[in-house]
């Protein structure tokens, strides 16, 4: 597969794009991808500096490139609602929003401020709170919703029984029980907006696999060293042999988000063999995010665990 791979987008000129993640990896090539076609971004990160210096990076391919730096850690739902807060007192439509961070596999069981396991927090609980409270702006702006969801949400189940993961836990199914949810919630998302008249658009994308640092070296979520799966991947990558490139594989997030032919409702990722990259193309939705009565569970889940609810 070509490194160089790209997708023709419409002109974004002044569409006010959050996209969440965009500090490194997939996520930053989201955002720089976005910016080309002229989306005013707003790049809520965690680590401020990181965060710079991403917007320092897009700066330097698109010149003109509009971007703001604003503090967000997903696994906070404090910071969740200041982040809301800021973004609700200005007052600005949302058009879309792409909702890429996530966490992988922290090697013990980690928990966020709120007490909850921490991939769960990240990778869900985190996002429906974002999405809940910029509810009104996203309405307004009659915005796209584009969750970035991950093969591992073909896999497992979600742990009802021990949400929190107290007993026993095991990490990549911790992992793919919070991308289930996930991707339930996008579902249910778009089906909540058919039913009210809200506007929105809500679909779900996958990267495929590629070099990220989700898998690398990260020692403050108990991880010293990069892990033997990232080094295959980047070493296959690097020679252009069944995985994708971060600039590839962003391509489904920004298919799903910013081209008009895209749904809601349907999921988008890459379409070479076994998904693992190419163009992005739509796919079918994995049987585990089909279920409207499990997506209905992980709304009042999500409700009752961020103490958000949805007031439109």
């Amino acid at each position: 597969m070509p490194k160089n791979i790209d997708i023709p987008l419409p002109d974004l000129s002044g569409r006010l794009t959050v996209v969440t993640g965009a500090s490194d990896g997939v996520g930053f090539e989201i955002a720089a991808r976005l910016a080309r076609s002229g989306a005013a971004l707003v790049l809520p990160v965690r680590n401020r500096a990181k965060g710079e210096a991403a917007a320092g990076r897009i700066r330097e391919r698109t010149p003109d490139a509009g971007i703001r730096v604003l503090s967000l850690d997903l696994a906070s739902l404090e910071s969740v609602t200041a982040f809301t807060a800021t973004m609700v007192d200005e007052g600005r439509p949302i058009e879309i929003l792409i909702a890429n961070a996530g966490i992988m596999t922290p090697p013990t069981r980690q928990l966020s401020p709120d007490g909850h396991e921490l991939q769960l927090a990240t990778n869900h609980l985190g996002h429906f709170a974002l999405v809940a409270q910029l509810l009104p702006l996203l309405i307004a702006g009659r915005a796209h919703v584009t969750s970035q969801v991950s093969v591992a949400a073909d896999q497992g189940a979600i742990n009802w029984d021990d949400l929190d993961w107290e007993r026993s836990y095991d990490a990549m199914k911790a992992y793919s029980s919070s991308k289930i949810a996930f991707g339930l919630f996008a579902t249910e998302l778009h089906r909540r907006s058919d039913a009210a008249g809200w506007g929105l658009r809500s679909n779900l994308s996958h990267p495929g696999v590629t070099p990220t640092n989700l898998l690398a070296a990260q020692p403050g979520m108990g991880r010293p060293d990069d892990t033997a799966a990232v080094r295959f991947i980047r070493a296959m990558s690097r020679r252009g042999l069944l995985f994708g490139t971060p600039a590839s594989a962003a391509l489904s997030a920004v298919y799903a988000a910013a081209d008009p032919d895209a749904r809601g409702g349907r999921m988008y990722g890459p379409s070479g063999f076994r998904h693992l990259s190419g163009p992005p193309a739509e796919q079918c939705l994995y049987s585990r995010l089909q279920n409207e009565a499990e997506a209905r569970r992980v709304w009042e889940m999500s409700q009752r665990l961020t103490g958000v609810r949805v007031a439109v």
